[in-house]
């Protein structure tokens, strides 16, 4: 079970840890939002009710499951392949990113085959290095972070590019970064620029600017050796795009709308924020209401950790579910949900609750056909 999964270290989301403005439309016809929860694979149905299936359970519930969590990646390639934090018996093997095919069309008919699995080396972090963000590149290559030290001691979380293919567990890579600071969601855009929220040490969100490299030896830009012998970039182009702020403390995950805006979710304060395109702050869309204090029941709109956005700029997100209790913050006991917001003529509407009573929800990923 990944560290972020356990009640007895939920404090440690304390340190760790885009909904968009649309034309109008609310509409979420033909997507499927899938999240990971209690180390298994859940799928939501939001335009049939929010009809739930659990597609892959966890290895303690079923010997041919595996224990799934973090941000969730489809494929833009149509394939139905996707990449999820998948960590099965960790630490033999260790913890990585498995490869899936996703089979069948409707919730409640999904089926998943894992066909590949991304593991990489792990910096000396001192409470366990976990897997969380994705992301495609244009290529098919593929950018992931692990989290790093999540509590204290420096920033040695990573951002890695895998060079295809992904149905082997023998994976090639090349890391572009091994130094931050609590390391969480991705967002790539249409030019291949990576955003990257970091939680702390120097809390922001980063960008990272094309090229990268094109294989994991000297020749494609990837000559130099990290401390645990693994291939590192020579090279990177790396930016505070935005500072954290009294908004966004701890910027966990982010999200771009279809408007070019960007939204970046902070755990520890229940708020999920916009940006715009040159990182400035434009609102909340998500907040706790007025006077309402974080204690042994959640905050009432809940505790966004990971992001997930259609294309009618719907933004989903999954609420872990923090709670004070004995003068720790951490997730409660199946505190968690998974919710949606609405946009009507540009402004987000309350939260609507998909799903709750759930045990550590910490990531999102949105399939569109």
């Amino acid at each position: 079970m990944r560290l972020l999964a356990r009640a007895a270290v939920g404090f440690l989301i304390l340190p760790l840890l885009l909904a968009a403005c649309s034309d109008g439309s609310s509409g979420s016809n033909g997507v499927i939002v899938f999240s990971g929860e209690g180390n298994r694979l859940n799928a939501y149905a939001p335009d049939d009710g929010d009809a739930k299936q659990t597609v892959i359970q966890t290895r303690a519930q079923d010997p041919n499951g595996w224990d799934i969590n973090a941000q969730i990646c489809f494929d833009p390639d149509g394939s139905r392949r996707f990449i999820a934090g998948e960590d099965t018996g960790q630490p033999n093997p260790p913890q990585g990113w498995g490869f899936f095919q996703l089979e069948g069309t409707e919730v409640g008919a999904l089926s998943a085959t894992r066909i590949g699995k991304l593991t990489p080396t792990y910096q000396g972090s001192s409470d366990n290095a976990e897997n969380y963000g994705c992301g495609f590149l244009s290529d098919g290559r593929l950018v992931t972070t692990d989290v790093g030290n999540q509590a204290g001691g420096s920033g040695d979380g990573q951002l890695i590019v895998w060079f295809p293919p992904f149905d082997s567990f023998e994976v090639r890579y090349c890391k572009l970064d091994i130094a931050i600071g609590t390391a969480g969601g991705i967002w790539v855009d249409g030019d291949d620029r990576i955003y990257l929220t970091s939680a702390r040490v120097t809390p922001g969100v980063y960008r990272y600017d094309p090229p990268y490299p094109t294989s994991n030896d000297a020749a494609g830009g990837c000559g130099k050796i990290d401390g645990t012998g693994a291939p590192l970039a020579d090279a990177i182009q790396k930016t505070l795009f935005i500072p954290n702020d009294s908004n966004i403390p701890t910027p966990n995950a982010i999200v771009a709308s279809p408007v070019g805006t960007f939204y970046i979710s902070s755990v520890i304060n229940g708020v999920i924020a916009e940006y715009d395109a040159q990182g400035r702050y434009v609102r909340r869309i998500l907040e706790p209401p007025a006077g309402e204090t974080l204690g042994p029941v959640p905050y009432s709109t809940g505790s966004p950790l990971g992001l997930g956005i259609d294309s009618s700029g719907t933004v989903y997100y999954a609420d872990i579910g923090i709670v004070v209790s004995d003068g720790r913050v951490g997730p409660g006991r199946r505190t968690g949900t998974v919710r949606r917001i609405p946009f009507e003529n540009g402004d987000p509407l309350p939260p609507i609750t998909m799903d709750s009573g759930l045990s550590f929800p910490d990531g999102i990923g949105i399939l569109e056909e």
